[in-house]
């Protein structure tokens, strides 16, 4: 700044022009720091570089057993990524030596700490198959199951992966049953299975929601029946009436009573499974309705009989 000044005030100008000359100086100056601190901040930095550099020459490197110890040394330092890329290419070079047991568990395990389930489910499966007896078993077995946990999709969505993430995480406790990942077994187990019920009972509201009373009807059964310790099943069970209800409704009069009754016979049946439930009044408005609803049948009828 000084030396724009001097130099500004050294030319023979007016003392308008001098000033005129210092701000062009002045804007000058501060346009050139601002490019060349941009250059600088979009490099790498010195650090960067290295780690690159350096990740390059172990990926070109024919030293398996170096390339190991990196791969090592990349995992303990959380950086998957890279451990992986080397654990895959020297993992069929070490097959069948000391190291391969250890190589394999943590190929497994940098696909699973970047989120890739499939792979490292596949892996797991591997490993079991290859170390069965070791004392990394009961861990890799737990994982297995647990990645069929992460895969298991929206609730809205095929369940495939739920049922078989339960049914890996029952083998699991069925085989170990004093591990210490028992109650974490157990909650994931009651996760899914939560999952599955919400499938269930969203496909029933969606008949129940388009008109398909009796289809509505049997899903809200089947809940019921898969789920018997649901703490909604009271819901379920007044959904089933309301649906048999409206199914009865829209019946020709030659089925009404038959279906009437149906309805009669489900609000009696709630009444017994859920005497304390706070739906109960509801479900037995139901029950008022259908025998109103059957007694004017019933009188409808009457006449006709009489005149035969």
């Amino acid at each position: 700044m000084s030396t724009f000044t001097s130099y500004a005030k050294c030319l023979p100008l007016s003392p308008f022009m001098k000033l005129k000359v210092l701000l062009i100086l002045l804007v000058f100056s501060t346009s050139s720091c601002n490019f060349f601190h941009k250059i600088w901040k979009g490099k790498k930095q010195p650090e960067q570089l290295s780690t690159s550099t350096k990740f390059g020459k172990v990926l070109k490197s024919k030293d398996y057993e170096y390339k190991l110890k990196m791969a090592n040394f990349y995992f303990d330092k959380k950086d998957f990524r890279r451990a992986q890329v080397l654990y895959e290419e020297v993992f069929p070079v070490f097959k069948g030596t000391p190291q391969h047991e250890d190589l394999y568990y943590k190929y497994a395990f940098s696909h699973f700490n970047q989120r890739d389930y499939l792979t490292a489910e596949n892996l797991y499966k591997g490993y079991l198959e290859v170390f069965p007896n070791n004392p990394r078993a009961d861990e890799v077995e737990y994982l297995q199951a647990y990645c069929y946990y992460k895969q298991s999709p929206k609730a809205e969505l095929e369940q495939a992966n739920t049922i078989k993430a339960i049914g890996m995480m029952q083998i699991y406790l069925n085989n170990h049953s004093n591990s210490t990942r028992k109650a974490e077994a157990e909650d994931i187990i009651k996760k899914l299975q939560a999952k599955l019920e919400l499938k269930e009972s969203l496909s029933a509201q969606l008949y129940f929601n388009v008109g398909q009373f009796r289809a509505a009807a049997l899903a809200y059964t089947t809940l019921i029946n898969n789920y018997p310790d649901s703490d909604k099943g009271d819901q379920y069970k007044l959904m089933a009436i309301k649906a048999y209800y409206r199914y009865a409704n829209m019946s020709i009069d030659e089925k009404q009573v038959e279906r009437y009754s149906k309805v009669i016979t489900e609000v009696e049946d709630f009444q017994d499974r859920f005497p304390e439930s706070n739906l109960l009044k509801e479900a037995e408005r139901y029950l008022t309705l259908s025998r109103n609803n059957l007694k004017n049948l019933n009188n409808e009828q009457t006449p006709q009989t009489v005149g035969k």
